[in-house]
C-alpha cells in the first residue's frame, strides 16, 4: 500500500488514503469523493482531471506523454508540476504522493 494526500482546493483540508499499487490516481481520487470528474474515463480526451502534483513529488513520475501535455493546455489553472490524474499508475516505489485539487474543480462534488 502507498499513501496518497489530496489537498482539498480551499487549500485548507487534506484527505490522507491509502491505495494499492497499480492503482490509476484518478480512480482513487473517486473512490474517496474527491472533485475530480474524468469525464472521458481515462481516454485523455478532456482536462477535468487535472491535478497539480506537490513539487518534491512531480520528479518521481514518469515524465507525460506529449498527448497529455496537450489536453493539459486545455486545462484552467495548469501549473509546472500539473498533470492529469488520469495518467498516474501508482506505484509502490513512490511510497507516498501528495496531488493538490486546482481551484477550478471546486463546483465539481467532493470536499471542498
Amino acid at each position: 500500500m502507498m499513501r496518497v494526500t489530496f489537498v482539498h482546493a480551499d487549500g485548507k483540508g487534506r484527505t490522507e488514503v491509502e491505495a494499492e499499487p497499480g492503482s490509476i490516481l484518478l480512480d482513487v481520487a473517486q473512490a474517496h469523493l474527491m472533485p475530480l470528474e474524468g469525464t472521458c474515463e481515462g481516454q485523455m480526451a478532456c482536462s477535468t482531471c487535472h491535478v497539480i502534483v506537490a513539487k518534491e513529488d512531480f520528479d518521481r513520475l514518469p515524465p507525460a506523454s506529449e498527448m497529455e501535455e496537450d489536453m493539459l493546455d486545455l486545462a484552467a489553472g495548469v501549473r509546472r508540476t500539473s498533470r492529469l490524474s488520469c495518467q498516474i499508475s501508482l506505484t509502490a516505489e513512490m511510497g507516498a504522493l501528495t496531488v493538490h485539487i486546482p481551484s477550478e474543480s471546486r463546483n465539481m462534488q467532493g470536499p471542498r
